[in-house]
């Protein structure tokens, strides 16, 4: 599945939900899916920088794919990194760097989340990216 075709499933599920409130009870119950981390990687290696809660975040190549795994100590960002893990997880480095991550504006997501947890959202995305770049550079 492509990652644009994900993040119109993301957008759609979204929209099922009147208020805020329903939408952060969504996204814990996407945290609480979230296939954990081996215990291995949670080190301070994997942890993300510029996140208010801890969160830690691993990559895997599997054939010509990333896959994601992770996990945080907030039952909020936990769900922010399912979502984020959803989207890139199980896709090929070219696609996790080149892809555009408008789902997050079109859900509201960035406009519920107080600063330093907007920048935590970036710092995520940035990191998977920052993988997804080191994957093809041991490629070339």
């Amino acid at each position: 599945m492509t990652i644009e075709h994900i993040q119109n499933e993301l957008i759609e599920e979204f929209s099922f939900f009147e208020d805020w409130t329903q939408r952060y009870e969504y996204l814990i119950e996407l945290g609480k899916s979230l296939p954990l981390i081996d215990e291995q990687y949670k080190t301070e290696n994997h942890l993300i920088k510029g996140c208010q809660s801890q969160v830690w975040l691993h990559a895997e190549k599997q054939g010509n794919e990333l896959v994601f795994t992770a996990d945080s100590d907030a039952i909020i960002t936990k769900g922010i990194v399912a979502l984020l893990i959803r989207v890139f997880s199980h896709q090929t480095p070219e696609n996790i760097l080149n892809a555009d991550v408008s789902f997050i504006d079109k859900i509201g997501l960035k406009d519920h989340l107080s600063p330093t947890r907007a920048n935590g959202l970036v710092s995520m995305i940035q990191q998977m990216k920052q993988y997804a770049r080191q994957e093809l550079e041991k490629k070339n």
